[in-house]
């Protein structure tokens, strides 16, 4: 697999709403809220999050064990949409514990977890890491 423009779209998204993300969760926990830091950083989050759901739609690798090109971690992809739909449910209801606890959920599943399985040696960007830039394997 090469680096080709939908990989470069997909990667920008993830590592911009992994580094967005907890600033987003920041901005509503102490004793200093800022709602509009925090709104504005959820929706760019939220963007991203997006972007990267879709765009790993179209992303396809035959040479891990897959399903029609589609490998394990692409169950992230129906995971983060259900999450995003309940997170927003639960804000149209004014459940902002539901809220953020699906959103704090979906940070750590669809961005901590799902980019800890994109370091494996066997994928993509973990390939380049280890292998290319670091020379460890």
């Amino acid at each position: 697999m090469q680096m080709t423009p939908l990989i470069a779209v997909h990667m920008s998204a993830a590592i911009t709403a992994v580094v967005l993300g907890p600033f987003a969760l920041w901005a509503r926990l102490g004793r200093t809220t800022r709602p509009r830091l925090h709104r504005a950083l959820g929706y760019a989050w939220v963007t991203c999050m997006v972007a990267a759901a879709v765009s790993a739609v179209f992303i396809r690798d035959f040479q891990l064990p897959n399903v029609a090109g589609y490998t394990p971690i692409h169950v992230f992809v129906p995971v983060t949409f259900f999450y995003l739909y309940k997170a927003f449910a639960h804000l149209l209801r004014g459940n902002i514990q539901g809220h953020r606890s699906n959103m704090q959920g979906l940070y750590i599943s669809a961005c901590v977890v799902a980019g800890a399985f994109t370091l494996l040696p066997r994928r993509y960007l973990g390939h380049l890491i280890w292998s290319d830039w670091l020379g460890w394997i």
